[in-house]
């Protein structure tokens, strides 16, 4: 029940003014507004699911009333129905269609009905005004809904990442130290094995004693591999291959690589070296910065460790070129070959660990799909250490590039709210002007057609003598007719002011003359 108040408060408003017309002298006028308190409740019932409908009804009903659309019965309803079809619908093409197709519907109606033109105008006037202006407002409305909804998503989305943050540093934390237990107690235990091996094969102790020490060294060197297991196992990358040194080679890389089973392909190219005439064939990652070596070092362990996980038996080429005080470095494999392979399970943080190392070094690094439908991995790194191109603003989230887009939205809604009234008001001017200066000649009755007029004549006779179209105010001045007649009035000529009167009662011409406009 609570639910329906809303709407039912809505009909007791929107019904308000028709009940205020109902004295209108026209049994017509008082059979449609009557005819209106049900159909704006079927408008209100319509309003969520068919907004569009909803504007029609009272539309249709206000031009029962008055071809001009403007009434004072419907007024409120078409300005608040079309307010909330601007709030419900998502798109906007609809509803300027339907605006559109009844704004050309009007041409026929008001020449039919009137005889004239220029009632249409008033027509486009009151559907831009009465309807098309809340329309707009509505769809800013809407617009502006959607941007506190994206702005109350991002902030959402921001701290569920500030959690996540603090927990990837809390990890990332245990790691280094866990790195950290490695390098040192592991130092230690070689150590110790060393000394071990030392005392079992000293001649000066007895058995008993060399075979302790014996025993010493292969404890230390079992701790050892356990440690290692377990500092593994508390690596925050997803790598499957041990621990190596940073300053392994490329070359070592490569040749492991290839013992293990996979195709690749190692190409050096030393440009520098050819520009300075030097013999071509030098190693172009001789003499790196240790920031360099070291990223160098992980970018191609993680690419041919993604390559052997994702694209088994696939080839991979290597590519290093040392050129304009810069090492690029490309690693390529091709497509997986054919055949059950599943998907690995990957963390997917392999490359953004990547880039994070290689922007540290100050170079870029980049990645992803190749033509024929591989994967390729682009480095670029400084020979000399410092950055090879200034660091670039953050990449936008997702949820802040939807925010900016809310943004523009509603900014673009603003504008057209403002600009789109104004601009179809002074067109409607402009038209208004030009169709003053060209339908002067649709509305001259020519001398000889008058005097065919005569009083008594029936109205079907008069209308086929006259021109379609007829003015549509009478000459300043002009008296107004007596209670239950109608009269029409005809150009005597383009350039004059006077005008052909022509006054009907019960379908019949009671009196024809010519009205001058008199100044007041």
């Amino acid at each position: 029940m609570r639910a329906l108040l809303p709407g039912f408060a809505l009909w007791l408003t929107l019904c308000t003014p028709p009940a205020w017309t109902l004295d209108t002298p026209s049994d017509l006028q008082r059979w449609a507004t009557l005819a209106g308190f049900p159909l704006l409740g079927l408008s209100v019932l319509l309003h969520r699911s068919w907004p569009l409908v909803s504007v029609a009804i009272p539309l249709a009903t206000s031009l029962v009333l008055s071809v001009q659309l403007f009434t004072a019965a419907y007024c409120l309803a078409l300005a608040v129905l079309g307010y909330l079809a601007g709030v419900r619908m998502v798109r906007a093409r609809p509803a300027l269609w339907f605006f559109a197709g009844t704004a050309a519907a009007g041409v026929p109606l008001c020449a039919v009905v009137s005889r004239s033109l220029w009632p249409w105008f008033n027509f486009l006037l009151a559907l831009l005004l009465n309807v098309v202006l809340p329309w707009l407002l509505g769809r800013y409305r809407r617009q502006y809904g959607e941007l506190v909804r994206t702005g109350w998503q991002l902030a959402e989305r921001m701290e569920l990442e500030q959690q996540a943050v603090a927990d990837r540093t809390r990890l990332r934390e245990r790691a280094r130290i866990a790195g950290d237990m490695h390098d040192s107690l592991g130092h230690d235990l070689a150590l110790l094995a060393l000394r071990a091996g030392a005392l079992e094969v000293d001649p000066g102790l007895d058995a008993d004693r060399r075979a302790a020490a014996g025993e010493l060294r292969e404890a230390a060197g079992a701790a050892t591999e356990r440690l290692r297991e377990i500092i593994g196992v508390l690596r925050t990358d997803d790598e499957s291959a041990p621990r190596v040194p940073a300053d392994e080679s490329v070359e070592r890389l490569v040749e492991r690589a290839r013992a293990s089973g996979m195709t690749v392909t190692l190409e050096r190219v030393d440009e520098e070296a050819r520009g300075s005439g030097e013999a071509p064939g030098g190693d172009p990652v001789a003499a790196l910065p240790p920031m360099t070596g070291h990223a160098l070092h992980r970018v191609v362990q993680e690419s041919l460790t993604n390559a052997a996980k994702h694209a088994p038996g696939a080839a991979v080429h290597l590519r290093l070129v040392r050129a304009a005080g810069q090492l690029h470095l490309t690693v390529a494999n091709g497509p997986r070959p054919a055949g059950p392979a599943p998907d690995p399970v990957s963390g997917g943080s392999g490359l953004v660990g990547l880039d994070e190392r290689v922007r540290l070094a100050g170079g870029t690094l980049h990645s992803g799909r190749t033509p024929v439908g591989g994967f390729a991995v682009t480095a670029r790194l400084p020979l000399a250490g410092g950055p090879v191109t200034q660091a670039g603003a953050p990449e936008p989230t997702a949820a802040a590039r939807k925010l900016a887009q809310a943004r523009r939205q509603v900014r673009r809604r603003l504008r057209q709210t403002v600009t789109v009234p104004l601009a179809a008001t002074a067109a409607l001017l402009l038209l208004m002007a030009v169709f003053a200066l060209v339908s002067s000649p649709w509305t001259v009755l020519e001398r000889a057609d008058y005097d065919r007029l005569h009083i008594g004549m029936p109205r079907a006779q008069v209308a086929d003598v006259v021109p379609f179209f007829s003015l549509d105010a009478p000459p300043d001045g002009t008296p107004p007719p007596p209670r239950g007649w109608s009269c029409a009035y005809y150009s005597v000529h383009p350039d004059t002011v006077s005008a052909y009167e022509l006054c009907f009662a019960d379908d019949r011409l009671v009196r024809r003359g010519v009205v001058y406009r008199r100044d007041r």
